[in-house]
């Protein structure tokens, strides 16, 4: 099929180059000259593992194509997708501006009966929209068209693959002849029997939004049980254990930490609180999630401030990981930059290292930390090491050398990296999320670390 991606950023750009491995000849537009420049020398925009290997074969190959043309895109496509930004606003609402702003030139564009397809994350309702303002835009006499929704399930670090091999694949649509469409398009994702399941367009928008809502509140819960653990002396790795086991809950997003990020889980959790309110319902475990999982960074900071004082003035905290996740350069509503800030309002000064979150973190935190070449010029000088990012490079770390370099052997470990009897017998100071640092009666509130190495 001939396919145009609107929108080359995350979702548009792995879209776009998975369809044309599997053959299509795809076209990729956006409005952004300079990416697009980029992108027509063969520069990919985006970190995201396996993707530049898949770019460098289908752009080669000719079946991935970058213009700022929409009309000469459009014109020749059996099936449009939008893969815009909606980003939220002051009251958690999708910003639909982008979405409905390429729909208003659509219609006059259409040459042949073309499926257009919202790819975006969009609130209920949104394909009727879009539908009603492409009819609305120029349509010639005669041309069809449908609007389907297609909401994406990628998770950033893992997105060719799960593109390349989804759970399932999600389809709204309103006609049998978009449906088939659509079908006809992504089986060859599916030949291992995964399931394409075609639904209403508004149950395929709330679906996205319940998906990813339901993994943020599995994750809050988590956290929830988690400091719960650290004043009941309790071990969350082993309540996690105890209750991932019982496959009606698994082991998926049970691991506690400095709470969930990135430009998914909030902008969606808000949005759909706000569809709920604009029905009159208060869907009030969404409020919860949100306000627990705001406040979940801070449970770690103010150890940092219990263990050296309110004004954190003349401390140095070496930080490790600045992506709200691993395997991505993504730091929108990163827990490690809600961390970092709250350490400069302290007084604290900070050198980070994250593998490659340096770039877009310098756009959000600008000369206000040091970025470090490594992750031990990170720690080199500083009073503790705060690890904010499960990166695996972070997991096995020469510990004789950062004994060297640290001033302090003190860790304050956001992730749950690392072993805490491991610590204690190493002789740090560590502090972790909803685990007890050595198992010893009285846990291990003000315990020093010699005290934590004869209790190890």
């Amino acid at each position: 099929m001939r396919i145009s991606i609107v929108g080359t950023g995350y979702v548009g750009l792995v879209s776009g180059v998975c369809f044309a491995e599997m053959g299509h000849d795809v076209s990729c537009v956006d409005v952004d000259e300079e990416k697009i420049s980029r992108l027509k020398s063969g520069e990919i925009t985006i970190y995201e593992p396996g993707l530049k290997v898949l770019f460098d074969r289908n752009w080669r190959e000719k079946r991935l194509h970058f213009t700022t043309d929409l009309a000469a895109s459009v014109s020749t496509s059996d099936v449009v997708f939008l893969a815009l930004p909606t980003p939220p606003g002051e009251d958690g609402s999708a910003d639909l501006s982008y979405v409905l702003g390429v729909a208003d030139q659509l219609g006059s564009l259409l040459r042949g009966y073309t499926v257009v397809v919202d790819k975006s994350t969009v609130p209920v309702g949104t394909a009727e929209k879009v539908e009603a303002r492409i009819a609305a835009s120029g349509l010639r006499s005669g041309i069809d068209f449908d609007v389907v929704s297609n909401p994406e399930f990628l998770r950033e670090g893992a997105a060719v693959a799960d593109f390349m091999k989804p759970d399932r694949v999600v389809i709204g649509a309103s006609t049998e002849r978009a449906a088939d469409v659509m079908t006809a398009l992504y089986e060859p994702f599916v030949r291992q029997g995964n399931p394409i399941l075609v639904m209403g367009r508004r149950s395929a928008e709330m679906t996205k939004y319940a998906a990813n809502a339901m993994l943020a509140t599995k994750i809050t819960f988590m956290n929830e049980v988690a400091n719960l653990c650290s004043l009941a002396d309790a071990d969350v790795d082993e309540v996690r254990r105890g209750i991932g086991s019982d496959n009606r809950i698994g082991n998926a997003f049970l691991y506690p930490g400095l709470g969930f990020g990135g430009s998914c889980f909030p902008k969606d959790v808000r949005a759909m609180r706000k569809t709920a309110h604009e029905f009159s319902y208060e869907f009030r475990i969404l409020d919860s999630v949100l306000a627990v999982n705001g406040n979940q960074h801070a449970r770690l900071v103010n150890r940092v401030v219990e263990r050296f004082g309110v004004d954190l003035t003349g401390i140095h905290v070496g930080v490790w990981g600045l992506a709200f996740k691993a395997h991505t350069d993504d730091v929108r509503e990163s827990p490690a930059h809600r961390v970092i800030e709250d350490l400069l309002d302290a007084g604290a000064s900070v050198s980070a290292f994250d593998p490659e979150a340096e770039v877009t973190s310098r756009t959000v935190l600008g000369d206000r930390i040091t970025y470090a070449a490594d992750l031990y010029e990170a720690a080199a000088g500083a009073d503790a090491l705060f690890v904010c990012t499960e990166w695996p490079q972070f997991r096995r770390p020469d510990w004789s050398l950062l004994e060297s370099l640290l001033k302090n052997k003190i860790v304050f470990d956001g992730r749950n990296l690392f072993d805490p009897r491991e610590m204690a017998a190493a002789g740090y100071e560590y502090f972790s999320v909803g685990r007890a640092c050595v198992p010893v009666e009285d846990g291990c509130e003000g315990i020093s670390a010699p005290e934590l190495a004869a209790a190890a």
